[in-house]
């Protein structure tokens, strides 16, 4: 029996091997050419592809802020956009999987409700990290024109809040994929009903 630490986002380094016996029949390799990839399954392959680009562009920014190639007056302007759409369509895209798709694929595949429990949890634990995130952003974004001990002081606590919000979001994301993907090939989108 796997423990609860170890299915916390913050640790777990892949799904349980219980929750693994279609992705063991559906490896990832497979994915891409399979008849039974629908269009709703490849529309939200890109949405988790253009999760993963937009948390390395932010990340990538934020490096290129901390190491004085993005000057601070710029920065505010280049990050906020972003910021803002990213949480936004990262709230939005997990409401649309804890409202409908979640409880499609459950009674599709009753094995996986755990799985299904779990990415709900995990749903939740990125929300705080959201909240964490937005909260640090604000006071670095304040911190702009402070002196230059409060703007690291901001600058590390934005850094710490965002990178672990997207270390567990990549971890999330794989995990998600390797439970739903291989559900899909298995039984089509007509036949789990999205």
């Amino acid at each position: 029996m796997t423990d609860s630490a170890t299915l916390a986002l913050e640790t777990r380094t892949g799904l349980p091997e219980a929750l693994r016996f279609l992705a063991e029949l559906y490896p990832r390799e497979v994915w891409t050419g399979h008849a039974n990839l629908g269009m709703t399954a490849r529309f939200w392959l890109q949405r988790h592809d253009a999760f993963r680009e937009q948390g390395r562009i932010m990340a990538a920014g934020l490096v290129d802020f901390r190491e004085g190639r993005i000057e601070p007056r710029a920065f505010g302007p280049w990050l906020v956009p972003r910021l803002q759409r990213f949480l936004g369509e990262l709230e939005g895209h997990h409401q649309i999987e804890d409202y409908q798709y979640f409880p499609v694929f459950t009674a599709a595949e009753p094995r996986l409700a755990h799985g299904f429990e779990l990415l709900d949890g995990d749903h939740q634990t990125i929300h705080h990290w959201i909240d964490s995130v937005a909260g640090t952003a604000n006071g670095l974004l304040r911190s702009l024109d402070a002196d230059r001990d409060a703007l690291l002081r901001a600058s590390d606590a934005y850094a710490d809040a965002s990178g672990a919000m997207l270390a567990g979001l990549m971890r999330h994301l794989a995990d998600e994929e390797d439970l739903i993907i291989p559900l899909i090939l298995d039984r089509t989108e007509d036949g789990i009903g999205i």
